[in-house]
């Protein structure tokens, strides 16, 4: 697999012939969280308007990901921007992401494709090999975009990165492109951390940024003012806006974010556990609107859920034994058995609700853990492929919670490894319910995406609690309309015709 890997990353690096008439638009932070991918997205969806605009990541580091329509994975933050850009998204628009195993240990993967797994300095020391692949990804886009949009990772000052750092000092000395600074305010120390970066970032690198945004605001503009025009006076670059803190409906990028979520006053009460490696959780954020969700670490207690969902996680027996030494196994194992609590696994979540996870492991070693068995299914991991793909499937179990959408169509991807084997599937041939109908698993990532399965589970929740859903909607704002909202933000508050300026984004066909 590694020797097919290296021709590849070699021929990519003599791919390097960029359309030299395609502009790069760079967003860097100050720090992880500032707001970065949601203003790349923004300007993807400004900009699409009037020329062909694409995003990119060189790296991307999220257990969040997305499948593209041939299989490809990449950080659901690339394909949250290409919808804002109103295209498909591609595997050129994150050529690698990095998924957290535990243990300083990632996968890497390689233009949508697991690669290999990688402890951090490993990896570094092939940084050269890797910059190739981020090359060749640039140039394809490049042929094809007027515009690209580059979100960079992190803070943009980390020193002691500069001479391996692919995604901001490495892009950006690549392609020498306009460059805008983000700080978050909420943090604090906003004008500190945008002129520290400033001075830190490399002299040839300091000289590509073209001003500031001001993420996240909260108070009154004309108190914050004078730090503005100070700011301004000692760098000499413009603060093209401050932009207001947003409640916006957009997936999140990474766990980072599950710290943010607040306490909703809801009517209904979901349990979503925590695990140690908790992956794609944006699953669950079409529920937010209508249910308190809360993520909870597997030493908490319950409370006492209207609904529990286990989701899916980079590694599952890992995650089944944590549970187990922290007794999160049978406080949910209680719940569905003597409280009747409805219970959801997804992907990993799934695997965990069977009777037993068997991985054959290498060289013909055998490890069997059982699992909480509340579902009649068995998983085997013998293969270690992962299945990546978009499926449309039909709902076939019935049941007092999805009975009722029995026949209709579901939608989704899949990203997982292992087998397992159900006689109680789900949608189509997929997934395992149990007799009551009340606990079923699927592998099915994107399931609450889906009005009719929002609608049943919901429903199903409100009527139980004795709460009337005549005339209750539980349609959502959808991914579009969300990006759509948070651009006419960034229009409001950023001098956006200065930034137009800056990348000449017009028409060039």
């Amino acid at each position: 697999m590694e020797s097919t890997m290296q021709t590849t990353i070699f021929m990519s690096h003599h791919q390097n012939n960029y359309n030299q008439m395609a502009k790069h638009l760079m967003i860097l932070g100050t720090a992880s969280h500032v707001g970065k991918s949601v203003l790349a997205a923004a300007f993807c969806h400004i900009f699409s308007k009037t020329a062909p605009t694409a995003p990119f990541k060189a790296q991307n580091m999220s257990l969040n990901s997305w499948i593209t329509k041939d299989g490809g994975e990449i950080g659901i933050a690339q394909a949250i921007q290409a919808w804002a850009a109103g295209i498909e998204p591609t595997v050129d628009m994150n050529p690698v992401l990095l998924k957290p195993k535990g243990d300083r240990l990632s996968q890497v993967i390689i233009l949508g494709r697991p690669a290999y797994d990688r402890a951090a300095g490993d990896y570094y020391e092939s940084i050269e090999e890797v910059s190739g692949i981020v090359d060749g990804a640039l140039a394809r886009l490049g042929e094809i975009y007027d515009l690209i949009v580059i979100e960079g990772a992190g803070g943009a000052a980390e020193i002691n990165l500069y001479e391996r750092d692919i995604v901001n000092i490495g892009c950006a000395r690549s392609i020498k492109p306009e460059i805008i600074l983000v700080g978050d305010i909420e943090r604090g120390g906003v004008f500190a951390s945008l002129y520290g970066t400033i001075e830190l970032l490399p002299d040839d690198i300091r000289a590509l940024v073209r001003g500031f945004i001001i993420n996240k605001f909260r108070g009154d503009y004309e108190i914050l003012k004078p730090g503005v025009l100070q700011l301004e006076e000692i760098t000499g670059l413009p603060v093209f806006g401050v932009v207001p803190y947003a409640d916006i409906a957009i997936p999140s990028e990474d766990s980072v974010s599950i710290a943010d979520k607040k306490p909703r006053k809801r009517p209904i009460d979901i349990a979503v556990i925590r695990l140690p490696r908790i992956s794609n959780f944006t699953d669950f954020e079409p529920l937010e609107a209508f249910a308190n969700v809360r993520y909870l670490p597997l030493y908490s207690d319950l409370g006492n859920p209207d609904l529990i969902i286990i989701p899916g996680t980079k590694n599952t027996t890992a995650d089944l034994v944590e549970m187990r030494e922290h007794g999160m196994d049978k406080r949910i194992i209680d719940m569905a058995k003597m409280r009747s609590v409805p219970v959801i696994g997804i992907c990993g979540g799934y695997q965990m609700l069977g009777r037993t996870i068997i991985d054959r492991g290498f060289e013909g070693s055998v490890a069997e853990i059982s699992g909480m068995g509340l579902l009649d299914v068995e998983t085997t991991f013998e293969r270690y492929e992962k299945q990546t793909r978009q499926v449309t499937k039909q709902v076939t179990a019935g049941g007092p919670i999805i009975g009722g959408i029995r026949g209709e169509a579901v939608s989704g991807y899949e990203i997982h490894t292992g087998d397992t084997v159900s006689c109680r599937p789900v949608f189509g041939d997929d997934g395992c319910i149990d007799e009551s109908g009340l606990v079923f698993g699927t592998y099915l990532h994107g399931l609450f995406e889906n009005g009719n399965v929002r609608s049943a589970l919901l429903g199903y929740l409100y009527r139980k609690k004795g709460i009337p859903v005549e005339g209750a909607s539980f349609e959502i704002v959808g991914r579009e309309e969300g990006i759509r909202k948070f651009a006419e933000l960034v229009e409001k508050y950023v001098d956006v015709p200065a930034i137009r300026d800056l990348v000449g984004a017009v028409p060039r066909r």
